[in-house]
């Protein structure tokens, strides 16, 4: 009887590598210098397609896993919740009375809905800004820190977009709040600053 002997366990580096930079806090720090990342940051907005996997930079700014995104927040330092709110259904029967799904995100967070698509009507831009401005009591040299979920170019673009308004102290949260729940910090029910156009 013939035995077949088991195929050999292959590595390949760069699927290594991979995994260990999705993984904050266990040795991707210091992989992220030795191999770019997988996604490049655009030279613009990303306009389309917002739930996919992101840069692992941020020009300009400071990109933050959780334990410094927790020491930020122990800080005191302001925090952006960019997260778009689910709209209302079309075509809901006259009367109907609709919630949208409950968000919880990072307490003392303001919540600024529909900040982070790649393009911004004029009213919602100001939104924006006024609610930055809020959030850092007008001093565009004071650090903020900008999430919603994991994988969400929303942040991002938000990120993006405060730096380009000349804020210079922003922390990018790429891991949001899915990133924050796994850590076992708490998360709390949130209502959005209210839009402008609402």
């Amino acid at each position: 009887m013939k035995r077949l002997r088991p195929a050999p366990l292959r590595l390949v580096a760069v699927g290594l590598a991979a995994a260990c930079l999705a993984l904050p806090g266990q040795g991707g720090a210091a992989l992220a210098a030795d191999f770019p990342s997988a996604v490049a940051e655009p030279d613009g907005y990303r306009m389309d397609a917002y739930r996919a996997p992101v840069p692992s930079s941020l020009s300009g700014g400071t990109v933050v896993d959780t334990p410094a995104a927790k020491a930020l927040h122990d800080r005191g330092i302001a925090f952006v919740d960019v997260l778009p709110r689910p709209p209302r259904p079309q075509n809901l029967p006259e009367g109907t009375i609709w919630h949208p799904k409950e968000r919880t995100n990072i307490p003392g967070s303001l919540w600024l809905v529909d900040t982070g698509y790649g393009a911004l009507a004029p009213v919602m831009e100001a939104y924006f800004m006024q609610g930055l401005a809020k959030a850092t009591g007008g001093d565009k040299a004071a650090p903020v820190v900008i999430y919603c979920q994991r994988d969400c170019w929303m942040s991002w673009n938000a990120a993006r977009r405060a730096i380009a308004a000349g804020y210079s102290a922003i922390h990018w949260y790429p891991d949001g709040t899915e990133g924050w729940a796994e850590a076992g910090l708490p998360l709390v029910a949130a209502e959005p600053e209210p839009r402008p156009d609402e």
